[in-house]
């Protein structure tokens, strides 16, 4: 190999290893990967930047914006709120469940969809006494499932697309994917729905695993007047990292402070409410300068100022790799975090001093508006509120708007009336025009970090193919699977897809592995066409591990899964879709 495809291996290896790792954003990954090629005269300057004038991350930016607008609106409200149903048991509920998600993922961003039905789910499993980590776990392998039907279903269909352009291939037809993605979806969603009460465990939730580890009470105390605690904040004090017990809430009569920050200064006479275990709640009492309000007992948790949350640290979020501590949670968020939920129970130490990691889930204290605040924010994937019945979602008058401005891009894009590209530009105009967001809201729906993965990735793959190496990794793979005919060599491309979609984002899976596919097809009889279409689908089929895709790491939490219990479902339904995919790609695109 040439010293150019050498250093192109290596900043190829620095950036997945920086993906894997999860130290750095992966925009800054990606993009600093593009720049070191741009620098050592790898890449010329035109391809350095031509992901940045392709229409797959200016289609995707459009698509966040279109998508928003009908979460917004609650215009999927009629075709999910009680989709599960009445029945018990749970392969019944789980179809009726499943086809509904994974529709509605074929034209829509998978992320609200899940968001919208955790809820749901855990309420109804809740009143069936069925165990929701039967349902969480399918409901996202679903909608990824159904993001394979369109080609606006997910992100990688549209790089994809994007890709066979530069190639000279012709965009992906709308539903072109479909001739492959819909039966995949059907046997997926077939398998899941018979063998998933059977593989996954019976785990317990976080809201039952509070319960039933941690049960929690309300204790009011009384700042005495004149004493060690009177005119101190709440950290000189002592009260801020008390281990299994949170202040609250200070009522100085005449107003309420929730949540509580460590500079808050205490006054005899202002009212503490603290919230933990009994045990540990009781302990209070003891401490000087302290006394217990007379007529106020132990209770159970029914503070109205005060809410429960679930919120999942998602791959974005600043809070991977620091402790509360470090990073001023309740004076950043105001919110006090009571329970760290982690690989299927709860984590038995001092909060504050816990690292946090991708897919944790924090049970928090704060006001009523907390979710308001963060829920559009890239601190948290997730934000439920942790009630016994959530609230029943509400479509709004403008939802008719919303569907009206998705339907026409689908019907506009699908009938090659117009390119997707003006057809989802237009669209996300319209949501604006028509008052369904403000700009705010518009500009805000768009996840710019994958946005710049996917334009910067566009020079990684470049390199890959300028360089050669692209082709010597194809003739690897050639020469391990190519005994096996043309459907080997297929195979072996959709597995390395696999693994790696596994480990990195699956856009970047999708721009990596591109140049080889095409390289491969090249040395085989295999059409590119096909070969990219085996890529967008395996880049996409993530069931192996929690962090692989957005939606696995949502119902993490919430599902009371531990790590291990991905490849039970996860294992089967993966080489399903690898073999549906091997076989039918050469028939359809022979």
């Amino acid at each position: 190999m040439t010293w150019q495809a050498w250093f192109t291996l290596g900043v190829l290896a620095v950036v997945l290893g920086l993906l894997i790792r999860g130290r750095v954003s992966a925009a800054v990954a990606v993009f600093g990967g593009n720049i070191a090629l741009l620098a050592a005269g790898v890449i010329d300057t035109e391809q350095a930047l031509a992901g940045f004038s392709n229409p797959a991350p200016l289609t995707v930016a459009a698509l966040y914006v279109v998508a928003a607008g009908v979460q917004k609106t609650g215009a999927l409200t009629p075709l999910l709120h009680g989709a599960l149903g009445r029945d018990g048991g749970v392969r019944r509920p789980l179809a009726r469940l499943s086809i509904p998600a994974a529709g509605a993922s074929a034209f829509l961003n998978n992320t609200p969809i899940v968001a919208m039905l955790i809820p749901e789910v855990q309420s109804w499993a809740e009143r069936r006494r069925v165990s929701v980590s039967k349902l969480l776990m399918p409901l996202s392998f679903a909608v990824v499932l159904g993001g394979l039907i369109s080609v606006i279903g997910t992100s990688t269909n549209l790089v994809v697309s994007g890709l066979m352009v530069d190639a000279g291939l012709g965009p992906m037809g709308f539903f072109e994917i479909g001739k492959v993605g819909l039966p995949v979806a059907i046997v997926g969603i077939a398998l899941m729905v018979s063998i998933s009460a059977w593989v996954l465990p019976a785990r317990r939730s976080v809201a039952q695993e509070m319960a039933e580890q941690a049960r929690s009470f309300y204790l009011e105390l009384l700042v005495q007047p004149g004493g060690p605690v009177d005119g101190a904040t709440v950290e000189a004090a002592g009260l801020r990292d008390l281990q299994g017990v949170f202040l609250t809430s200070v009522d100085r009569g005449d107003t309420v402070i929730a949540p509580v920050r460590p500079e808050t200064v205490l006054r005899g006479g202002n009212r503490l409410r603290f919230a933990g275990q009994a045990a540990k709640v009781l302990d209070l009492q003891g401490r000087k300068g302290l006394e217990s309000a007379e007529s106020e007992h132990v209770e159970s948790l029914s503070d109205p100022s005060v809410r429960y949350f679930e919120a999942v640290v998602g791959s974005k979020s600043p809070l991977v790799g620091r402790t509360l501590k470090e990073a001023g949670f309740r004076s950043e968020y105001q919110a006090a975090v009571v329970a760290i939920h982690r690989d299927g129970g709860l984590i038995d130490a001092k909060l504050g001093q816990v690292r946090l990691r991708l897919g944790d889930t924090l049970i928090l204290l704060s006001d009523p508006g907390f979710k308001e605040r963060w829920g559009d924010r890239e601190d948290f994937l997730l934000i439920a509120p942790m009630t016994a019945t959530p609230p029943a979602p509400v479509s709004t008058a403008k939802a008719w708007v919303a569907i009206a401005i998705l339907a026409a891009v689908i019907v506009l894009a699908t009938l090659d009336l117009v390119p997707i590209l003006v057809g989802a530009l237009v669209g996300a105009m319209l949501m604006v025009a028509f008052g369904v967001l403000t700009a705010t809201e518009a500009r805000r729906s768009i996840d710019l970090e994958v946005i710049v993965i996917i334009a910067a990735a566009f020079g990684l793959a470049s390199a890959m193919e300028n360089t050669g190496l692209a082709a010597d990794a194809a003739s690897g793979i050639v020469s391990v699977f190519g005994g096996w005919g043309e459907r080997g060599a297929l195979l072996g491309i959709v597995l390395a897809t696999v693994v790696l979609t596994e480990m990195i984002t699956n856009n970047a899976a999708a721009l990596l592995m591109f140049p080889i596919g095409l390289s491969l097809a090249a040395g085989t009889g295999l059409s590119p066409v096909g070969v990219a279409m085996a890529i967008a689908i395996s880049a996409s089929a993530s069931f192996l591990t929690p962090i692989g895709y957005q939606t696995n790491t949502m119902v993490y939490g919430p599902g009371g899964y531990r790590f291990s219990d991905y490849w039970r479902l996860g294992l089967p339904l993966t080489v399903l879709v690898v073999a549906t995919t091997v076989v039918l790609v050469p028939i359809i695109w022979p």
